[in-house]
């Protein structure tokens, strides 16, 4: 009697991580130039080198963990940041991910060698 509960429950579990998965591949990859391009940039810059002010930081070349990290803290509220929070608020978690990864790839010009 337990072994074919067992298999019916191997099976929903299977059936729901499929169609977690094949509901993920559905939608459309994350255009992260483009959040750059019109929202990003006017601050960062589109290679994330910008300073508009003193407190905008440069993010190009930054670890990609570390910028995911920011702008999650940011949209919950943990980093506070009144214009960043306005920014990362409406973000999805890909994303989130997808600008990271964007401005990771980006060369760094935290520092300069003279």
């Amino acid at each position: 009697m337990k072994r074919p509960l067992l298999t019916l429950m191997a099976v929903v579990a299977c059936a729901a991580a499929g169609s977690a998965v094949a509901e993920k591949e559905a939608r459309p990859p994350v255009d992260a130039e483009n959040i750059v391009k019109t929202i990003c940039a006017a601050c960062h810059g589109e290679d994330g080198n910008k300073m508009l002010t003193p407190e905008t930081p440069k993010i190009g070349g930054q670890r990609a963990d570390y910028l995911a990290k920011a702008l999650e803290d940011y949209r919950s509220g943990s980093r506070n940041n009144v214009f960043m929070a306005g920014v990362a608020q409406p973000l999805s978690d890909d994303e989130i991910e997808a600008l990271a990864a964007y401005f990771a790839k980006q060369d760094s010009q935290l520092y300069t060698l003279k």
